[in-house]
């Protein structure tokens, strides 16, 4: 289902409350990489020119939710955003929200441009996120009302909502979803912005009607973080190429011996059923670089399917990266999802690059590549890749529910077309 755009209404003399994710790295104080900045100018520039009053909040790190923490102050954001668009930005107030906050918003004409200081400096924002710590899961009154206080609060501030943060789509956070409803119940209109868009369609496209060969690539360290994912894939893909750690707790559930590799032991009698269902639908590594210590060992190359005790496994093997290679070449859509190994150190990055220049090749023949966010977004930009893939996803746990068929809070409070 399409959703709404800022491009489908009038925002001219309105305020916009605008959802961005500029949750960028600051090293000593100071913004390191503004891609996320960057992603969100379309969508920025578009009300501006159209006239708006924008109002825009983010969160920044992990602040404790007890009131402003200097290190996590959006001060340089939002000197980093004015560069980028050659006028002044605003920073509100310590509080977030509140008078002083409510009678700048008021006080704007079109063309101004105000950032909310850290939204995660008001424990009402990630409220709904203490819900699973509840013995019911549920919020209790006080929290209820924290969480709806804040949502109202932000709601005050703009006359129309626009979500252009994927990343924290899956959250059901006051900014995300209770803002929304507030601007909502006065009769505003909730969209999403280009970044947003872009992701519901590729991501919705690869779900919904790809074209064949569909094939999913999956790593990182946790298969239990993607049993749903592999399960909901299974049946739309035609093939699940895997690899990262979370391929030795697969291989140990096929009766693979692996060494010392990392293996979920709780996982490993769960997998066997769904193995047996996928077949040869699925691909493990069939060769592996291996290490006797993981803080000072050297790589040792195992050219079997199994790896001898002793060694754990760190990344794919030569072998393995030529069969998947044939796999993703052959590929008219690619999704991927974790890398290959300990992509950090150059010594098992190998599979991980050989994958992404694989990909990238594979998108060059007219092949559609998604990269799922997360780990595999900062491999194929830290590649230099990133531009020659059809889409990389700016948010990882969003893009992996996505794919895994749950709704998203964040896009299920936009309107439809």
């Amino acid at each position: 289902m399409a959703t709404r755009t800022i491009a489908d209404i009038d925002v001219a003399d309105k305020r916009v409350l605008m959802r961005v994710d500029f949750n960028v790295p600051l090293t000593d104080g100071t913004v390191g990489n503004d891609r996320r900045i960057v992603m969100a100018l379309p969508t920025i520039k578009h009300a501006l020119d159209a006239g708006a009053k924008l109002v825009l909040m983010s969160h920044l790190g992990r602040p404790k939710g007890k009131g402003f923490e200097e290190e996590f102050s959006m001060k340089q954001v939002a000197e980093r955003l004015a560069e980028h668009l050659g006028r002044d930005v605003k920073l509100g107030p310590a509080e977030v929200v509140g008078d002083e906050t409510e009678k700048l918003a008021a006080d704007m004409n079109s063309g101004d441009v105000l950032l909310l200081e850290n939204l995660r400096f008001h424990a009402g924002e990630t409220m709904p996120d203490k819900a699973k710590k509840n013995p019911d899961g549920k919020l209790t009154d006080q929290q209820q009302q924290v969480h709806r206080e804040f949502s109202e609060a932000l709601g005050k501030l703009g006359e129309v909502y626009v979500n252009d943060a994927f990343g924290t789509c899956h959250r059901s956070h006051a900014s995300m979803v209770g803002a929304a409803r507030a601007i909502q119940a006065r009769g505003g209109s909730a969209v999403a912005g280009f970044l947003v868009e872009k992701e519901i369609k590729y991501l919705g496209e690869a779900v919904a009607d790809p074209t064949r060969p569909f094939v999913a690539i999956l790593g990182g360290a946790k298969v239990s973080d993607k049993i749903k994912l592999i399960a909901n894939l299974l049946k739309k893909v035609d093939r699940i190429l895997i690899g990262g750690a979370m391929a030795y707790t697969l291989l140990r559930a096929r009766g693979v011996e692996v060494g010392d590799s990392r293996v979920e032991a709780d996982q490993v009698d769960e997998m066997r059923p769904l193995l047996e269902k996928a077949g040869d639908q699925i691909m493990l590594p069939c060769d592996h670089i291996a290490t006797d210590d993981f803080d000072s060992g050297k790589p040792s190359p195992v050219d079997t399917e199994s790896i001898p005790s002793g060694l754990m496994g760190m990344d794919i093997g030569p072998e393995t990266v030529e069969a998947f290679g044939k796999e993703i070449t052959d590929a008219r859509t690619v999704v991927w999802n974790g890398p290959m190994g300990v992509f950090e150190r150059d010594d098992y990055a190998s599979g991980t690059r050989a994958v992404a220049e694989a990909v990238a090749r594979a998108t060059d023949a007219g092949a559609v590549s998604i990269i799922g966010g997360g780990d595999s977004a900062a491999a194929v930009e830290q590649m230099g890749l990133g531009e020659k893939m059809s889409h990389v996803s700016t948010g990882g746990g969003a893009s992996l529910e996505f794919l895994e068929g749950k709704p998203l809070p964040g896009v299920e409070v936009l309107e439809a077309k």
